[in-house]
C-alpha cells in the first residue's frame, strides 16, 4: 500500500467499494438480462398461443360457412354426378365438412398444447445457475 492508502500501480487489489460497485452493476445487469430473457420466452409461447387460437378460428369458420353456401351446391352436385338419391349427396357433403372441421381442430389444439402454460423456463434455468454461482462464490 502507498501512503494515501491506494494500492502500488501494478498490484491486482482494488479497494473493497469499488468491488461492491461492479458486483453491484453486474448483479443487475445480470437480472435485466434474465428478465429480457423470461419476456423473450413468454412472447414465443404466446405466439404458439395465438396460432392455435387461428386454427381453431379457420376451423369454426370452414364449418360453419362451409355449411352454409357450399352444403346444397356440393349435396345436389354428389347426387346429381353419382345418380344417388340428394340425401345420399347431402350425407357425403356433411361427412366431407365435418372431416375437414375435425383436422383442423386438432391442428388448433396441438398448437395450443405446445404452447401452455407460457413459463420462461430458460430464464429460470438461468436464475437458479446465478443463484447456485452467487451460494459458490459467498462460501
Amino acid at each position: 500500500m502507498t501512503s494515501n492508502g491506494t494500492p502500488p500501480p501494478g498490484s491486482a487489489e482494488k479497494p473493497l467499494g469499488e468491488i461492491v460497485s461492479d458486483v453491484t452493476s453486474k448483479a443487475q445487469l445480470l437480472v435485466r438480462e434474465e428478465i429480457e430473457l423470461a419476456k423473450t420466452e413468454v412472447t414465443a409461447k404466446l405466439t404458439k398461443l395465438a396460432k392455435g387460437a387461428g386454427f381453431f378460428a379457420g376451423a369454426g369458420i370452414l364449418a360453419v360457412f362451409g355449411l352454409i353456401y357450399f352444403f346444397h351446391f356440393l349435396a345436389k352436385g354428389i347426387a346429381d354426378w353419382t345418380g344417388l338419391k340428394e340425401w345420399v349427396g347431402y350425407a357425403i357433403v356433411t361427412a366431407g365438412l365435418f372431416l375437414i372441421a375435425g383436422m383442423l381442430g386438432l391442428l388448433g389444439f396441438r398448437s395450443m398444447k405446445k404452447g401452455t402454460p407460457p413459463v420462461p423456463e430458460l430464464a429460470i434455468e438461468e436464475a437458479k445457475k446465478t443463484q447456485a454461482a452467487l451460494k459458490e462464490a459467498r462460501s
